[in-house]
C-alpha cells in the first residue's frame, strides 16, 4: 500500500511492513484533520492483507511536539467554544485510531510533547534514542492531560511513574524513558527508523491471523477505555480553559518561566 493523504505518507517498507510518516516537520504538530487521516489510513490497512505491521514515524526533528492551538475550526486542537458535555471531535478521531487492529511500532527520534506524548502511547511499541524526549507538561499550562494519557500512560509505565510525570510536568530523556518502560528499544538517533522497521519486520514474519487475534486479546477494550478517558479529559480541559491559571500557564511556557498560578 502506497499513498498520501493530507500530511501523511504511506510507503512499503518491505517484509509486509507499511511505513506511515507524518510530514509536518520539524515539529509535526497535530490537529483533528491529521488524526482523522491517520485513523482512516490505519483502518484501511486493517483490511489490506499485504500489510501485517505498521511503523509510525515523523519527518523532521521531533516525533510530535503537541497539538496545534493556533488554528480555527477543525484545525484548532483545543476549541474553547464547544459543548463540554459532548465528546471533543479530536478525541473521537483518537478513539478511532486506538480501535485499529494491526501491530504498530513507533519511531520516536525526538520530542513527544503533551498530546504528542499521547499519540506516542497509541502504538504497541516505541523505538527511540538518547535524544528522545517525553513531556506531559499539561499542568505547567494550567491544563489537564488529554489524548487518553490518563489511561494509557499508567497502563504502560505504572500508576506511580505516570503520576510523577503528570504532577511535575517534567521532561524525561531517552535513557530514563527506557528505564520507565516508555521506550521498548533504544538505539543511536540516526538508526531509530531503521531499527523500528527491523523490529516490525521481525513481528511480521509470523502468522498474521495469530498476530491479529493475539493483539486483540492483549489490548482488550483499550479503545473503549480511551473513549471513557477522553470524555473525562475533554470535560476537565474545557473547564481549565476558562481559568486565569490556563492563560498564565500558556504565557509562562512561551516565556520559559515558572507560572505564577493563583488558583483562579
Amino acid at each position: 500500500m502506497e499513498k498520501k493523504v493530507g500530511d501523511v505518507q504511506v510507503t512499503d517498507a518491505g517484509g509486509h511492513v507499511a511505513l506511515v510518516e507524518i510530514q509536518r516537520g520539524p515539529n509535526n504538530f497535530f490537529d483533528q484533520d491529521l488524526i482523522c487521516d491517520l485513523a482512516d489510513l490505519f483502518h484501511e490497512m486493517d483490511d489490506d492483507p499485504s500489510v501485517r505491521v505498521i511503523v509510525l514515524a515523523s519527518q523532521g526533528k521531533h516525533f510530535c511536539a503537541g497539538a496545534n492551538f493556533g488554528g480555527s475550526g477543525r484545525d484548532n486542537a483545543a476549541r474553547a467554544d464547544r459543548n463540554p458535555d459532548e465528546p471533543n471531535p479530536l478525541y473521537v478521531e483518537a478513539v478511532r485510531l486506538f480501535s485499529s487492529k494491526k501491530q504498530v511500532v513507533a519511531a520516536v527520534q525526538g520530542a513527544a510533547v503533551g498530546g504528542g506524548f499521547g499519540l506516542a502511547m497509541f502504538p504497541d511499541f516505541r523505538v527511540g534514542c538518547p535524544e528522545s524526549r517525553f513531556t506531559a507538561n499539561f499542568v505547567k499550562l494550567g491544563f489537564t492531560p488529554g489524548f487518553g494519557l490518563t489511561y494509557t500512560l499508567a497502563r504502560i509505565i505504572g500508576q506511580q511513574n505516570a503520576l510523577d510525570l503528570f504532577y511535575t510536568g517534567r521532561r524525561v530523556g531517552g535513557e530514563e524513558a527506557k528505564s520507565m518502560g516508555i521506550l521498548d528499544r533504544i538505539v543511536p538517533q540516526e538508526q531509530v527508523r531503521e531499527a523500528a522497521i527491523a523490529f516490525a519486520q521481525e513481528i511480521a514474519e509470523n502468522a498474521p491471523i495469530a498476530l491479529k487475534t493475539l493483539r486483540a486479546a492483549m489490548r482488550g477494550d483499550i479503545a473503549e477505555q480511551v473513549r471513557l478517558a477522553t470524555n473525562q479529559e475533554g470535560r476537565d480541559q474545557f473547564m481549565c480553559q476558562q481559568t486565569n491559571d490556563h492563560k498564565e500557564g500558556v504565557k509562562a511556557v512561551a516565556e520559559r518561566r515558572v507560572g505564577n498560578f493563583t488558583g483562579t
